[in-house]
């Protein structure tokens, strides 16, 4: 009898496997600038280009810490097109009616110090990472370079969703508002 009970319990423990897990990894929606640039056409909204190499140690911080986050993720898919862009890559790029490349690519050094790109060098890119952001026309704003937590991503990426940037003509009114600033993106 404790022979069959034993092996009931067995088939009845092993028979039964938990439910996986839906996924719930949010992720940034990361295009090229001309996907973002054609998705303006339909939907405006303004462009947040992360400018990156494969060597730049920020540059992966900024995309396990920051670019993780989900209060990031849940702002950017919601009122961004968010572009990645490997500064130091092959790829062709179409913008403006321009085409930029990168003549001088070697691909032994792929994952090391490369050739700047001519979109990188284009959009006044000197440091790695560089975010770029682009109003609802694919117009340059400004580029701002180094590594940011998600808390100082958030107020720029509040700053010129909302335009407050259009009216910063002086270093004491964008002080102004960065003191004025109450970030809700959890670290």
């Amino acid at each position: 009898m404790k022979n069959i009970l034993f092996v009931f319990t067995l088939a009845l423990f092993t028979s039964f496997k938990p439910i996986p897990k839906e996924p719930t990894e949010n992720k940034i929606n990361w295009m090229t600038i001309e996907e973002a640039v054609a998705l303006q056409k339909k939907e405006p909204r303004k462009i947040m280009m992360d400018v990156y190499t494969n060597w730049c140690g920020p540059c992966k911080m900024l995309d396990k810490n920051t670019f993780q986050n989900p209060d990031v993720v849940d702002y950017m898919n919601n009122n961004y097109y968010a572009v990645k862009f490997n500064a130091e890559g092959n790829d062709t790029v179409d913008f403006q009616d321009k085409t930029f490349t990168n003549p001088n690519y070697d691909p032994a050094k792929s994952n090391r110090r490369n050739s700047p790109h001519e979109f990188a060098r284009f959009l006044k890119v000197k440091a790695y990472p560089t975010m770029v952001f682009f109003d609802e026309e694919a117009n340059y704003i400004t580029p701002i370079s180094g590594y940011l937590k998600p808390q100082q991503l958030e107020l720029y990426l509040k700053m010129f969703k909302a335009d407050a940037h259009k009216d910063m003509d002086t270093q004491e009114k964008f002080n102004a508002y960065y003191k004025a600033f109450k970030p809700k993106f959890k670290e």
